[in-house]
């Protein structure tokens, strides 16, 4: 089923995974899945490389679970190292499997830029203005609540963020901490005469290195309040617990301030994901 159907029947929630590197990191997501599709989630979305190994156990996950039928799944896509030809492959690939959703990206370039091949796209809006022309499928696109580490100022990101939207059906958000960034983003939208549904993204914290390394790179801030509250916890059971309590009171702020749906970040780990969807009363299970 499509995303922009499922948001137009009310709040939606769904997970998200990455593709694994090994056949034993593949056990471990498919244990994963099972274990949060009885939650009954709206969609599961997974993350795409711009590598060729990734790409193609993408594309495995992303054909298993919509075969499976279970739970529609959304196929995150880069244009980084893509040609018009292998998009259009991939996503006759996608149709021809059942694939509805798609959430179009620009992708991270490698430190060594000869890992991908020739690009024929060089922002995520060139893609998603070439899926919307050539293909009947629902387009989704990302935001930065707390502007993307590589925009030139807050206004500039907007302005770009407003324009794929006008195109695209939905958006889903980069985490962050503060439920004022996403008020904040959405005014600035309204402002622009953008009101498409942006689903905020929620990143449970089971790890304190981990965590801080992920917002270095994308970019969104650690509250001081939040390092203090994870500073004196060691064990792994303490700092998920306490990761799993913000990210729901999170949740639980970010439903008040209307926003269409939550997508909790997963890491390809189905316990804090799954305690977060039954402390919100989310799911069958």
């Amino acid at each position: 089923m499509r995303v922009d159907e499922l948001l137009a029947r009310g709040q939606t929630f769904s997970f998200e995974f990455f593709p694994p590197k090994t056949d034993e990191a593949q056990a471990q997501l498919n244990d994963t899945i099972n274990e949060l599709t009885p939650l009954q989630p709206n969609f599961f979305s997974v993350t795409y490389g711009a590598q060729g190994g990734e790409r193609t156990r993408t594309r495995d996950v992303v054909v298993a679970l919509a075969r499976k039928g279970s739970v529609p799944p959304v196929a995150h896509l880069t244009c980084v190292g893509h040609t018009r030809e292998e998009i259009s492959a991939l996503l006759g690939e996608y149709k021809a499997a059942g694939v509805e959703n798609i959430l179009a990206l620009g992708g991270d370039i490698p430190a060594d830029p000869t890992q991908i091949g020739p690009s024929d796209f060089r922002y995520a809006q060139d893609l998603v203005e070439y899926v919307r022309a050539n293909f009947d499928i629902c387009i989704g696109v990302a935001a930065h609540p707390e502007v993307h580490p590589r925009s030139v100022s807050r206004e500039s990101d907007r302005r770009h963020l407003a324009d794929k939207l006008r195109l695209a059906d939905f958006a889903m958000t980069q985490f962050f901490f503060d439920v004022d960034h996403y008020r904040r983003m959405i005014d600035e939208l309204g402002a622009l005469g953008v009101h498409k549904p942006v689903l905020p993204g929620v990143m449970p914290v089971t790890n304190k290195a981990q965590i801080a390394r992920m917002a270095q790179m994308s970019g969104s801030e650690l509250p001081q309040w939040l390092t203090d509250r994870l500073a004196p916890l060691e064990s792994p059971a303490d700092i998920r617990k306490a990761g799993v309590e913000i990210a729901t009171q999170l949740c639980a702020e970010l439903m008040a301030a209307g926003a269409p749906g939550l997508h909790i970040y997963t890491l390809n780990r189905s316990v804090a994901a799954r305690e977060i969807a039954v402390n919100l009363g989310l799911g069958q299970a």
